[in-house]
């Protein structure tokens, strides 16, 4: 990877433009979507923050552990973020929003870059993942009601296709294939993974990397 600012600049040409969220349906809509409609589960827009922040090893990724009580995703590795409400004026005001709440991230601590693409999860949530520099002054601060644990993976580890394993399970009477990242005690898969790996496709075929 190049320098962490020549990075930053240039990362534009591997996202949706920050002024207009993608308008396709989620990339991964016909591996769940039998799924969600054999629960009748209504689809509901959500978003989350993809926060990247500088440090002298380099750009790191800031991800929480969710409290073993959330009603959704309970105790799993995640971005700040959640359902985008109707006082929200884009799925960046709602993402900003969460990490506020969440990690105690402040407006003018983060930059949005853009979009990766959007992503369905199994919970029925269509999720807008924010791309945003983060300033390194940042101090997490957690909502014990819905965080145990704010930490960083270094972005390195998370580009890396060797790191982003394949795992085989059976859901439903169905054969699935989700992601996992196993850095250090922190087992990183579902959701989750599948947007790093998707932040990792788009840059390569920017050509960032």
């Amino acid at each position: 990877m190049s320098e962490p600012h020549s990075f930053l600049d240039s990362l534009a040409a591997a996202l949706h433009p920050v002024a207009r969220a993608p308008v396709d349906v989620a990339w991964n809509y016909g591996e769940l979507i039998d799924l969600i409609s054999e629960n009748g589960t209504a689809i509901r827009p959500a978003a989350v923050l993809v926060g990247l922040i500088e440090r002298k090893s380099g750009l790191q990724v800031i991800l929480t552990r969710r409290t073993e009580a959330l009603k959704h995703h309970a105790g799993q590795i995640s971005f700040p973020g959640g359902r985008i409400e109707e006082s929200d004026i884009s799925p960046v005001a709602a993402a900003l929003r969460e990490a506020h709440e969440e990690i105690g991230l402040l407006p003018a601590h983060v930059e949005p870059l853009g979009y990766l693409d959007s992503f369905l999860t199994i919970t029925g949530f269509h999720v807008y993942p924010v791309l945003a520099k983060v300033s390194s002054d940042f101090i997490p601060l957690a909502d014990p009601g819905e965080v145990d644990e704010i930490f960083e993976v270094p972005l390195d580890f998370v580009l890396n296709p060797l790191n982003a394993k394949p795992l085989e399970i059976e859901y439903r009477g169905r054969n699935r294939t989700i992601i996992e990242f196993q850095y250090g005690r922190y087992r990183i898969w579902g959701a989750t993974a599948s947007m790093l790996v998707n932040f990792r496709k788009r840059i390569e075929q920017a050509g960032l990397q």
